[in-house]
């Protein structure tokens, strides 16, 4: 990007190799959009998902209307409180912005190319050239100033058209969800004011109202993670952990970081371990981590499924 980029879009990285390795042999013939008019685009919506193999489509749309990208992964709490927000302000803009949706897992090279060493990563691509936004769940009226600063410096790059939505009466409608139960609602809410603490709140008093709630026991894991991880530098955890190997509290906010940015193994592997070198009240702490973690991650994961095991054995 150029130096009129604004300093929160700073950071700009290089796709154009992995644009071109799986570029259509006619896309470098396709006309360019005329007036800031939008290029028809079959079966592009203002959200997609993508991967390795299609992401060239999406280099050449952003020549008519930018595109934000969202990496992100099934088991990574934040994206699940992120992506939603994502979903719903681009909506908003009808068809001035674009969401493309890259599932980490699945597409290596995309999640290489976009150098996201933590997900959820959000970038942009604008007139074919991308650069990152930022990392981590944020509130959303940062996320809403975001964007705002993507529309602004895709007008100055001349990017400025619009695709058609809502015109296409034959086109299958996206399913209408059912409104999420009260204390759910009132936590997302606060999430979206940058308010953990009643976040953390209402999801405690929909789990005294039902124990079984496990949408509501997993997103309280999910915001307590991000209370931890609050006002924190990942380098700065990470050298207080060095510094005292024996610090559990430190050691455990070091596995908070890991599973932040989508290191599970090494998340559960150094609280494993914790718990066979700790004892009393120690191990019990870590323990509750451990779990907290568990359900951050999803009980049908795998690695979920093998820690389990190794901490049964520990402790019995």
């Amino acid at each position: 990007m150029t130096d009129r980029l604004p300093a929160s879009m700073a950071g700009a990285v290089d796709l154009s190799g992995l644009a071109a390795r799986h570029a259509r042999p006619a896309a470098s013939q396709q006309p360019a959009p005329v007036d800031g008019a939008a290029a028809p685009q079959a079966g592009v919506g203002v959200i997609v998902d993508v991967g390795d193999a299609d992401f060239a489509q999406i280099v050449e749309l952003s020549r008519t209307v930018p595109v934000v990208i969202d990496i992100w992964a099934e088991w990574c709490g934040p994206c699940k409180q992120l992506t939603p927000i994502l979903e719903r302000l681009v909506t908003a803009y009808a068809g001035r912005i674009v969401l493309a949706k890259v599932d980490a897992d699945q597409n290596p090279q995309l999640v290489q190319a976009f150098q996201a060493q933590s997900i959820p990563t959000v970038a942009a691509v604008i007139g074919g050239r991308p650069a990152a936004l930022f990392t981590g769940a944020i509130p959303e009226a940062q996320v809403a100033d975001v964007l705002e600063q993507v529309l602004a410096f895709a007008a100055q790059e001349g990017v400025t058209g619009r695709l058609p939505v809502g015109d296409a009466g034959d086109e299958p409608q996206e399913p209408v969800e059912p409104p999420l139960p009260p204390l759910h609602q009132e936590a997302h809410d606060a999430l979206d004011r940058g308010d953990l603490v009643a976040a953390i709140d209402a999801y405690e008093r929909a789990i005294v109202a039902n124990p079984r709630d496990g949408e509501a026991v997993a997103g309280l894991a999910n915001v307590r993670l991000l209370e931890r991880l609050q006002g924190t530098t990942a380098d700065g955890i990470r050298e207080a952990a060095a510094a005292a190997p024996d610090d559990v509290a430190a050691q455990m906010l070091v596995a908070d970081l890991d599973v932040s940015g989508g290191h599970v193994e090494d998340a559960f592997a150094r609280l494993l371990d914790l718990v066979a070198a700790t004892a009393g009240e120690q191990r019990q702490d870590v323990r509750l981590r451990l779990v907290d973690l568990f359900e951050i991650v999803g009980a049908d994961d795998a690695r979920v499924a093998a820690a389990r095991r190794r901490l049964t054995t520990l402790l019995y």
